[in-house]
């Protein structure tokens, strides 16, 4: 094991006619993406699925010179290793290389130049069925002086295509109907860009609510045709939110969409109980999440609307989060009730309130999802902490949703997230008569889109499961 810490290379006269020395790897999509990155080669053979199949290999393939990498890995740190001159290469490509494909680089000492130190080696990549995929031969300058030095760590690599996520959600609208949409004063660029492109990709049908002096303005800053979009004009942003809300009331809009406005201006407009949008369930923000470091999309709630909720809130606000990511095509998401500890103390109100919506949803008062709490953050996302600790969970360790235990905790975690770990996000509020668009300042285009696809999920879900 000590010995497998170091590299040590082997010294032109240590080295006879006839040595070999070889390594195996097996190919990961995950190592054909990092070639890519290296080298800049994005030719669609490798990367593109549907184009490869059109391909004559008809699948994506390694890059050629992946295997080459091989042989130079075998020539730089197990013959002659470290303090290897490199002078030249050939390649003879035989076979393709696809992913999980095990590959054998083995070189081997042909010729041996005294005067010079220079060695001539046969070159060759195995497959696990013996074929030859790459054979060549290499010409090195051979150390002269014994080197052993510790093994470099490398860094681990986390490999994230932004949008990825995303992008399937909108994906999945496509058969869909748009929602029609009434966007609250969209009087600034990327709000107007926003709902003009989640309009292009068919996911909302947009009404614009605001003074429309001030949009045609935006749209003439941004160079954007409004062409047959309606708009309905308003003296300002207050009286926006509250004729998109009304628009709702009346059935002419099935969503809303914030744009350059306060939040708390759209929600005094939907709250305002004689003319707002309340139902019997209580309003609450999900933030969906897409963390590089997760495995699939992660759901924050709630981060923007309710303070430091009570019991009965929190049940509302875990079934709003349940419906949303049932309408996103999960049939049970699985639900981490946070707090800071995992055992049920009465001295953290959390905890008590945890185990409350455990027993809730025992008893049909919750359904559609799978409780678990209270649970700390480490264990709601990692399995590995859960087994540390001996928690026996289907949630723990692999939660879709994490309820926050009031307002601070929830948007300390989304921001977290957002800032440290590189996430995007997306979301809704839930819980009125319409799904709102609660879009920040900050977002870009595609979070708008998201938020969009979110809701034209959420919606076109209810209408189906509706009697």
């Amino acid at each position: 094991m000590n010995e497998m810490q170091y590299v040590e290379n082997r010294t032109f006269d240590e080295i006879s006619l006839g040595d070999s020395a070889e390594i195996t790897r097996t190919l990961t999509p995950q190592d054909i993406d990092l070639f890519a990155i290296v080298s800049g080669d994005i030719n669609p053979a490798h990367l593109d699925e549907d184009y490869a199949r059109t391909d004559m290999f008809h699948e994506v393939i390694a890059h050629g010179m992946w295997g080459g990498s091989l042989i130079s890995a075998v020539l730089g740190t197990e013959l002659p290793g470290p303090g290897t001159i490199y002078l030249n290469q050939s390649l003879n490509f035989r076979h393709p290389v696809s992913p999980g494909d095990t590959i054998t680089a083995r070189v081997t000492v042909r010729a041996k130049d005294a005067v010079k130190k220079r060695l001539i080696l046969d070159c060759v990549c195995l497959n696990a069925d013996g074929e030859t995929v790459i054979k060549g031969e290499a010409e090195v300058i051979a150390p002269t002086e014994k080197i052993r030095r510790p093994r470099t760590a490398l860094p681990e690599v986390h490999l994230h295509e932004r949008g990825e996520r995303y992008r399937r959600l909108i994906e999945a609208t496509r058969e869909l109907e748009p929602v029609v949409t009434a966007v609250i004063h969209p009087c600034d660029e990327l709000s107007l860009t926003g709902a003009l492109e989640a309009a292009a990709q068919d996911l909302i049908r947009p009404i614009l609510v605001g003074p429309e002096a001030k949009i045609h303005a935006a749209a003439a800053e941004a160079e954007i045709d409004l062409g047959s979009v309606e708009i309905v004009d308003t003296p300002h942003s207050h009286a926006a939110a509250a004729e998109a809300v009304a628009m709702v009331r009346a059935g002419r809009a099935e969503a809303l969409m914030k744009g350059k406005l306060h939040t708390d201006e759209v929600m005094r407009a939907v709250v305002n109980r004689e003319t707002g949008l309340r139902t019997e369930r209580r309003m609450s923000h999900v933030y969906a999440l897409d963390v590089p470091t997760y495995p699939k999309p992660l759901f924050v709630t709630d981060a923007a609307i309710n303070i430091y909720p009570d019991l009965d809130a929190k049940r509302d606000i875990v079934q709003n989060a349940i419906d949303l990511v049932r309408a996103l095509g999960v049939e049970t998401p699985k639900v981490a009730l946070l707090s800071a500890v995992e055992t049920v103390n009465a001295k953290i109100s959390s905890t008590v309130d945890a185990a409350g919506l455990c027993k809730m949803a025992e008893r049909g008062q919750i359904t559609g999802g799978q409780l678990d709490g209270p649970l700390a953050f480490d264990n709601a996302v990692s399995r590995m902490a859960a087994m540390t600790k001996g928690i026996v969970s289907a949630v723990a360790g692999d939660a879709d949703i994490l309820v926050a235990p009031d307002l601070e905790a929830g948007n300390m975690i989304a921001k977290q997230l957002l800032y440290l770990a590189g996430a995007d996000a997306a979301g809704l509020v839930l819980g009125a008569r319409a799904p709102i668009m609660l879009t920040s300042r900050a977002d870009d285009v595609l979070a708008r889109l998201t938020s969009a696809a979110l809701a034209q999920l959420y919606i076109r879900r209810k209408n189906l499961d509706a009697p």
